[in-house]
């Protein structure tokens, strides 16, 4: 009987722990978000997304630059009009869902750039990667005889490898050394590529920083009216936008005032420039008086104490006077706004109030204040029954006309509600208590007046039309990050330039002793090559490049070739 020696079944190891539940649901979860979010990958979507985000804001109109026009829009596409302002189409640069994307594309580029500037760094330290075993498998591979050692060839070598980050290693010793040479180049490609992305994050950051310190203010001045814009406040403008920091009490000082207009058109009506003079007061211009000249054209703009005044639009601005019962007269020149683009009908509206003791009653003065409504055409054309409907067919003032509704009654300047520049106000009018009058010679649909006519009322009250002058819409700008955005962009362009145009490259030499057939020391060199950037990134180039590197420095002429101890090449490689 045989004794069976029977041993325990083994243990099985203990189940590996489970992690923490706060580990499984809050950090692994966390820590995968945060590197898909750092991801090249994500960096480009949220820059595409970006640059899709922004389409809106060029195609409608955005409440911050037209409020007048974006009302307008809302109203003329009703529930559309409506959906696409609560989603905040109209105000799309500072949305919530653009704010979002900028953010998440500037938190991307952060936690994607900051690794591999690391690992650059990292890079820029390290030694050449060591010549690989086989190098039949790279794409160029060359193999030479060379006389001379080893070691004098590595030297040569080394020598020629100039503006390459080398090493060398010698192995064994005596007569049977081998010697090893590993080169890299092109580091300037990723370095290229880094300050390009680098410069986009500038780029980002110094455009958010001119919308949060910067501002932009618009002012219509009637040229050759003595009206001055003062940048002192932001109640000078007509309208002002500021950023998140601006309060508007330190606004860079200075003063301009329109002298003159002139615009030149094409026989189409198409214009075909702008240009308006102007005089400026800025530093110690201010205290002393002392008055600058400058011309402004559209893309030319006064920069002045940090800021751009910019030519935007222009206009006219006829001129009434109105001669009340007594004798008194007031006289306004009103700019009125562009209705037409072509030919630049426009339409406004003028307000008069009554002179001072002329109705002691203010009920009186109130039933009797004289406003005026109607269009301007600064190349009358006629129309309609006797020709009455007043019309525009070129934009220069060839033959300027008006045609005014004349209304008598309270015109709302004791309300203290703002009222609109360009119209009166129809509550007043369907109130009753500002009534349309019909003049002398005019028709319940208005009156027509050339330069230097006028028309009456009932009560005596004359209205004459006595020319117009030019008016221009200046912007002042002041965004004090300009000049780091026009760096950045300079960087972006240059870092690009860099990575396509540097090519990453890696040389191998491996060098072994050998006789030729004589008998005579020689030493086989082989030559590989690595393109990091492309399939083989070298052509027909690399087998020179082999050749010239172990040529003795001194014996290489002009054009690279060498005058002597020429090398062989005993065995083709890829080309």
């Amino acid at each position: 009987m045989t004794d069976t020696e029977v041993r325990p079944a083994a243990t099985p190891p203990p189940a590996a722990a489970a992690a923490p539940v706060w580990k499984r649901r809050l950090a692994w979860p966390v820590r995968n978000l945060w590197r898909s979010l750092t991801s090249m990958r994500t960096a480009l979507a949220l820059l595409f997304l970006l640059a899709l985000a922004a389409v809106p804001g060029a195609l409608l109109p955005q409440r911050e630059l037209n409020s007048q026009k974006t009302a307008a829009y809302i109203a003329d596409h009703g529930v559309v009009g409506r959906i696409l302002d609560r989603l905040q189409f109209f105000e799309v640069f500072s949305s919530v869902w653009f704010t979002s994307i900028y953010v998440l594309l500037f938190v991307s580029l952060v936690g994607c750039l900051t690794p591999r500037m690391i690992e650059h760094a990292k890079q820029l330290r390290a030694q050449p990667v060591a010549a690989p075993r086989n190098f039949e498998r790279l794409p160029r591979h060359e193999r030479l005889e060379v006389a001379g050692s080893p070691v004098e060839v590595g030297e040569r070598i080394m020598a020629n490898l100039r503006g390459w980050r080398k090493a060398s290693v010698t192995r064994g010793d005596g007569g049977a050394q081998t010697v090893e040479v590993s080169a890299e180049k092109g580091y300037l490609r990723e370095f290229g590529n880094l300050v390009f992305h680098f410069a986009l994050l500038a780029l980002l950051v110094a455009i958010a920083a001119g919308k949060m310190w910067g501002y932009e203010g618009t002012r219509i001045l009637v040229a050759g009216d003595n009206q001055g814009l003062c940048n002192t406040s932001t109640a000078v403008y007509d309208s002002f936008r500021g950023g998140n920091l601006v309060d508007g009490t330190a606004l860079n000082p200075f003063c301009v005032e329109v002298d003159s207009f002139t615009a030149k058109y094409l026989d189409t009506g198409q214009a075909d420039s702008y240009s308006a003079r102007v005089r400026y007061q800025v530093g110690t211009d201010l205290d002393t008086g002392r008055t600058r000249d400058d011309r402004l054209a559209v893309n030319k703009p006064l920069r002045v104490a940090g800021d751009r005044v910019y030519l935007l639009g222009h206009g006219y601005a006829p001129t009434f006077t109105v001669t009340f019962p007594g004798g008194e007269k007031r006289t306004q020149t009103v700019p009125f706004t562009p209705n037409e683009a072509i030919t630049l009908l426009s339409s406004g509206a003028a307000r008069f109030d009554t002179p001072a003791g002329l109705y002691p009653d203010e009920t009186q003065r109130r039933k009797n204040q004289i406003a005026l409504e109607g269009i301007f055409a600064p190349t009358a054309v006629y129309s309609g029954p006797n020709n009455s409907l007043l019309s525009s067919g070129f934009p220069d003032a060839r033959d300027p006309a008006v045609a005014i509704r004349i209304y008598q009654g309270d015109i709302g300047l004791d309300t203290g509600r703002p009222q609109n520049v360009y119209s009166l106000d129809q509550n007043l009018i369907n109130q009753g208590r500002l009534r349309q009058q019909v003049t002398t010679g005019g028709t319940q649909r208005g009156t027509n007046l050339t330069i230097g006519q006028s028309t009456r009322l009932p009560d005596g009250t004359s209205i004459s039309f006595d020319g117009y002058k030019p008016w221009v819409s200046l912007q002042v700008s002041h965004d004090p990050a300009q000049d780091y955005v026009l760096i950045s962009a300079i960087a972006m362009l240059v870092g690009l330039l860099v990575s396509l145009l540097i090519k990453r490259r890696r040389v191998w030499a491996r060098l072994t002793p050998s006789t030729d057939a004589h008998g005579n020391r020689i030493t086989v060199v082989s030559i590989a090559g690595l393109a990091r950037t492309d399939q083989a990134g070298w052509g027909e180039g690399f087998g020179d490049l082999a050749r010239r590197l172990v040529e003795p420095p001194a014996s290489t002429g002009r054009g690279g070739a060498a005058a002597t101890n020429t090398p062989t090449t005993t065995s083709d490689g890829e080309r």
